[in-house]
């Protein structure tokens, strides 16, 4: 049926692009726009094409914003510029910010390295990152005393951390990453090798 339907097969295959989205969820997708009403569809389609022209990165931190060279963070004052989280991608701010915990400034790489995926120290915003790090040197009230790295506790993002860690070894920095373990409300029963590892490395006093 759908072979008989060019320009609907083309839209289920645009849809099946999509990160998480299978062959049956873009069909169905497909289908819903199919029903819409004209004037649904029209906006939605504007949308795509006004989040291309209109959102672009800041130019600090290589997260995503609109309207303004600066996102929303890094042109806060009441941010703590001598604190850098450093992140794998830009929805990753979301999920920091959501703990309502941390006050300090991001730093996108978008990506890690990964050379099985061809994706190497010169693909991501590393030389961006060394060159924030001088450059804050130059002001105590915007010199960047401590880099906490946010990334994935496995072999890509660990190969990215350790290869950071040696950039900045001699920078006057303090490094350091995020804990991984039990997660709160966890049963230890159903922890897998590596996390259990991970909580034992990383253990506190009570």
């Amino acid at each position: 049926m759908i072979e008989n339907m060019p320009s609907f097969s083309r839209l289920v295959s645009e849809f099946n692009r999509l990160p998480g989205i299978g062959y049956k969820t873009a069909t169905r997708l497909a289908y819903h726009i199919l029903k819409s009403p004209t004037e649904i569809v029209e906006n939605m389609a504007q949308s795509l094409v006004d989040v291309k022209e209109y959102v672009g990165q800041c130019t600090q931190c290589f997260s995503y914003t609109e309207g303004s060279v600066l996102c929303r963070v890094c042109s806060d004052d009441h941010r703590d510029k001598h604190v850098l989280c450093v992140v794998e991608d830009p929805w990753d701010i979301i999920t920091m910010e959501n703990s309502g915990i941390f006050r300090g400034q991001y730093h996108v790489l978008h990506g890690v390295i990964s050379p099985l995926d061809g994706i190497s120290p010169k693909d991501l915003k590393i030389d961006e990152l060394m060159s924030r790090v001088e450059l804050s040197r130059q002001s105590e009230a915007t010199e960047i005393k401590e880099l906490i790295f946010a990334l994935d506790a496995d072999l890509e993002g660990d190969t990215t951390i350790l290869y950071l860690a040696k950039l900045l070894k001699d920078k006057g920095v303090s490094v350091t990453r995020i804990a991984h373990g039990v997660p709160v409300g966890g049963d230890i029963d159903y922890v897998d090798h590596r996390t259990l590892g991970r909580a034992l490395e990383n253990r506190v006093n009570i």
